[in-house]
């Protein structure tokens, strides 16, 4: 096994796993496929955005020629999109734009049609695919969350509840 360095962070290691992934010769589709898992999900997964089961964790460390603290690592809850560095990344800014941009009539649009509620971050599926066009090949990025309602409560309703 390759050794990575001493107490490394979610972040560290979602670096050195993206070298050992080319080092490999693996795509990220291959390693999902070799999990069971989504391939946007395991892509997150791996850069530190969800934990990883055990099982899982020692299957990709296995491809990636990962040690046993790169498996544990990939077990921890992460602090969830914490990287300021990725705000910087040309295509994770254009998304920042597009939400600065839509986002409020998407939030008009959803309060319109569902009611007062947000989608699900958590509740969550996503998707990327490219679709040809004669004037450039499109990227499509379809975000599916669960629509949850604000259920505003009063503290005698609770008390009354229980």
């Amino acid at each position: 096994m390759a050794k990575t360095l001493g107490t490394l962070s979610k972040n560290e290691l979602a670096q050195v796993i993206r070298l050992a992934r080319v080092k490999q010769g693996l795509s990220w589709a291959k390693i999902a496929e070799s999990i069971g898992k989504d391939p946007v999900w395991t892509v997150a997964a791996l850069l530190g955005q969800h934990p990883l089961p055990a099982g899982e964790a020692a299957t990709v460390a296995s491809l990636l020629d990962l040690d046993d603290e790169a498996v544990a690592v990939l077990q921890l809850s992460p602090y969830r999109g914490s990287d300021d560095a990725a705000a910087k990344d040309p295509t994770i800014y254009r998304f920042y734009e597009a939400l600065a941009v839509y986002g409020p009539a998407i939030k008009e649009l959803i309060h319109e049609e569902f009611g007062d509620g947000i989608m699900s971050a958590i509740n969550f599926q996503v998707s990327v695919q490219r679709r040809p066009d004669p004037h450039g090949d499109r990227v499509v990025v379809t975000l599916d969350g669960k629509f949850l309602d604000y259920a505003w409560k009063h503290a005698a309703e609770q008390g009354a509840a229980k």
